[in-house]
C-alpha cells in the first residue's frame, strides 16, 4: 500500500515538473491567458481550467491505457517485461536525468503552435479550453516526452496501472495553469513575480529530480542490470 502511494506521489510530481518546465511552459502561458481572459466571471475561470485539466488528463490517459495495456495484454511481452523491467529501469532513469540535468540536449525549434491552438480554441468558447487541453497535452518537447514515457509508463507497467497513474500525472501538469488562471481571475497583482518564483522553483526541482533518478538509476542499473551489487 505505502508503495502504491509513493507511485501516486510520484506520478502527481512528474505532472507538476512536466507542466512548469521551460519547453512546456511556454504554451502553459497561453492556456493561462485562455483560461483568465473572463476576469470578470470567476465561475467561468473555474469551469474553463477544469475542462483544460480534463482536455490534457484524457490523453495521457488514452496514450497509458494504449501502451500499458498493449505491452502486458501480449503474453511474450509482459513475461519479457517482468523478467526484464528491473534490468531496463536503470539506464532509462539515467537517461531521464541527463536529460533534466541538461547534460543530454536535443534541438528543438520555437512553434506558433500556443497562439495557433488558443485561436482556435477561442472559437469553441468554453469548450475550447478542453480542446486546448488536449492539444497542449499532445505537444511533446523533450523534458516532458522523457517524465512521460521514460518514468511514467514504466512506473504504469510496473503496477500493471495504465489509468490511475496517467490520470494523477495529467491532473498533476494542469495544476500549475489551472492556480495561475485562478490568480489572473482574482486580479493578482505580482501574477509576474509568481511566474519568476515558479521558474525559479523548477530549475531547482527539475536538477534535484534529475539527481535522485541519477542515483536510483545507478543502483538500479548495478544491482540489477550489471549484478554488480547483490
Amino acid at each position: 500500500m505505502s508503495e502504491w502511494l509513493i507511485s501516486l506521489a510520484g506520478a502527481l510530481w512528474l505532472g507538476i515538473l512536466t507542466s512548469i518546465s521551460p519547453c512546456p511552459l511556454a504554451t502553459n502561458i497561453a492556456a493561462i491567458s485562455f483560461i483568465g481572459r473572463k476576469i470578470d466571471k470567476p465561475g467561468y475561470v473555474f469551469w474553463t481550467g477544469l475542462l483544460y485539466t480534463i482536455g490534457r488528463t484524457i490523453v495521457y490517459i488514452a496514450l497509458g491505457i494504449i501502451l500499458v495495456n498493449s505491452l502486458l495484454s501480449m503474453p511474450q511481452v509482459s513475461q519479457w517485461l517482468q523478467k526484464y523491467m528491473y534490468k531496463l529501469l536503470g539506464p532509462i532513469l539515467i537517461l531521464v536525468a541527463m536529460i533534466l540535468l541538461d547534460l543530454l540536449r536535443f534541438n528543438t525549434k520555437g512553434s506558433s503552435i500556443g497562439q495557433w491552438a488558443q485561436n482556435r480554441a477561442e472559437k469553441f468558447g468554453l469548450a475550447g479550453a478542453l480542446f486546448l487541453g488536449i492539444i497542449f497535452a499532445l505537444s511533446f518537447c523533450p523534458v516532458s516526452a522523457a517524465l512521460f514515457f521514460g518514468s511514467l509508463i514504466p512506473l504504469s507497467i510496473q503496477h500493471s496501472s495504465g489509468f490511475i497513474l496517467p490520470l494523477v500525472y495529467g491532473a498533476g501538469t494542469a495544476i500549475p495553469v489551472f492556480a495561475f488562471g485562478v490568480l489572473i481571475a482574482l486580479g493578482a497583482n505580482s501574477l509576474a513575480k509568481a511566474f519568476q518564483k515558479v521558474t525559479q522553483f523548477e530549475a531547482v526541482a527539475r536538477k534535484i529530480t534529475g539527481i535522485i533518478f541519477l542515483v536510483v538509476g545507478m543502483f538500479f542499473t548495478f544491482a540489477y542490470t550489471l549484478g554488480i551489487i547483490g
